[in-house]
């Protein structure tokens, strides 16, 4: 199984200064490669096919000359011995770049995102799904380079030097975490990031079982249903009758950062003053994200302790969910209200909470310890009453529900939980979405086990 463990590094002053010149070189290449696509796609358009396959362009420009290839990873790539036979000038800023400086398997690696990028952008992913337009880099911040260019020189109780292709001295490593034993060293990636120079280590470890998640069958004990509660200082509600806190990092820290973000905008550009608070606001935004990913690991950490084999989750459209309301107009085309400015205020919670960021940890977490995460459609979870065919939760604002035939208060987290684990086994009832009716229901089959949950989470009544 490959895992990754990040380290920080401490360099000396002239190792800084080589790998500074590695990324200013690495951004060279990679805009380089992304402006000779676009370069291609514009004056080549004829042999460009729409992504669907249905149709093609009837009409394009022809260049002067000879229509040539579509650029690739491996035409691209074969461009490198060229550059490395005399410096580079880069035309806007006159410097003169050396890449026989930088690994060659590094600057391979660039056209490998190059290429990535590109053909996302085109066909898309595995899913199929296109990503946005690739955008030129105005800073690079990671180099990776291969296991067979490393040569670990040395491994004390807390630090480990590396000896690295082309990179003058040892890379002096912080072990504040030890390695796992017997690993297979993958590659390594340097990252620059605000606070110093980090390292992180892709090791192929076999003690890890491979992970094969087609055998495990999803029952009623051994799955757990979770609701994206994004209420208050709730973060997440389980089937199991519990509730885990948010962190809301950047809710906490937005006034600071604002501050600094404003003391910097008011300093002239180019100043010590500007570049030493763009340092600090820099820092603010590492913090941040810090944060919310620590939150996030002890969230998954949590939920992997319950021992339970499946976790299932809402498959949330959190594009959707962030997306701006639709612009109103009267008839003399003036605008109207549109609720945009509380929906902001929404979208910066959800944008906080990170949940696509959050399932991914939780994913990387249960694989380690044997479990899968499905997700599953959450229409109707949070409306019908779990242990009932009856829509009660018709509104945002009820949170609870008191039910004076069984003589229990339900939450509404608790029951929307519940029935998103009834999804994932096939349980919760089949809804018509034009006429809301139920159709079909297998609710009865778990009227006992939901009831149990719910009278288990009852809050006692203090009398007065």
């Amino acid at each position: 199984m490959l895992l990754n463990y990040q380290y920080r590094c401490y360099l000396e002053t002239p190792q800084k200064a080589q790998l500074n010149n590695w990324l200013r070189v690495a951004q060279y290449w990679y805009n380089w490669q992304l402006g000779d696509r676009f370069t291609w796609w514009e004056t080549n358009r004829s042999n460009y096919i729409v992504p669907s396959g249905d149709c093609c362009y009837l009409s394009c420009s022809l260049p002067p000359k000879e229509l040539r290839d579509k650029p690739n990873f491996f035409s691209q790539k074969k461009l490198l011995p060229e550059k490395k036979k005399d410096l580079v000038l880069v035309r806007h800023s006159g410097e003169l770049l050396d890449f026989t400086t930088v690994p060659s398997q590094t600057l391979q690696d660039v056209s490998k995102r190059v290429d990535q990028a590109f053909e996302r952008y085109i066909k898309g992913d595995k899913n199929g799904k296109r990503s946005g337009k690739p955008r030129f880099k105005s800073r690079y911040r990671t180099l990776r380079i291969e296991g067979q260019a490393i040569k670990i020189t040395r491994v004390g109780k807390d630090w480990l030097f590396l000896s690295c292709s082309k990179l003058k001295g040892w890379l002096k490593i912080r072990l504040h975490r030890p390695l796992p034993p017997g690993f297979l060293l993958k590659n390594i990636l340097i990252s620059k990031k605000a606070d110093g120079w980090y390292c992180t280590f892709c090791l192929d470890e076999p003690t890890v079982p491979i992970f094969t998640p087609d055998k495990i069958i999803p029952t009623w004990e051994n799955s757990l249903g979770i609701d994206a509660v994004l209420y208050e200082d709730d973060y997440l509600a389980t089937s199991e009758g519990q509730k885990l806190p948010s962190v809301k990092s950047f809710r906490k820290n937005q006034h600071q950062l604002a501050k600094i973000s404003r003391a910097k905008n008011s300093r002239k550009k180019g100043t010590k003053a500007r570049r030493k608070l763009a340092k600090r606001e820099g820092r603010k935004h590492q913090q941040i994200a810090r944060a919310r990913k620590d939150h996030a690991y002890k969230t998954a950490h949590t939920l992997v302790r319950t021992n339970k084999k499946v976790f299932l989750v809402e498959d949330l459209n959190l594009k959707g969910l962030t997306k701006r309301n639709k612009v109103k107009k009267d008839t003399d085309g003036n605008y109207l209200k549109n609720g945009q400015s509380a929906k902001s205020g929404l979208n910066k919670s959800w944008l906080d909470a990170a949940f696509g960021s959050f399932y991914e940890t939780l994913s990387y977490i249960a694989e380690k310890a044997g479990a899968v995460v499905i997700k599953v459609n959450p229409a109707y979870t949070s409306q019908l009453l779990a242990y009932r065919d009856e829509f009660v939760f018709t509104d945002c604002s009820i949170r609870v529900y008191y039910d004076p035939r069984e003589e229990i208060t339900v939450d509404r987290d608790y029951n929307s939980s519940i029935n998103i684990k009834r999804v994932g086994l096939e349980l919760f009832p089949t809804i018509n979405r034009r006429s809301g009716k139920i159709t079909k229901s297998k609710t009865d089959s778990t009227t006992k086990q939901v009831l149990e949950v719910l009278k288990g989470c009852q809050k006692p009544i203090l009398c007065q």
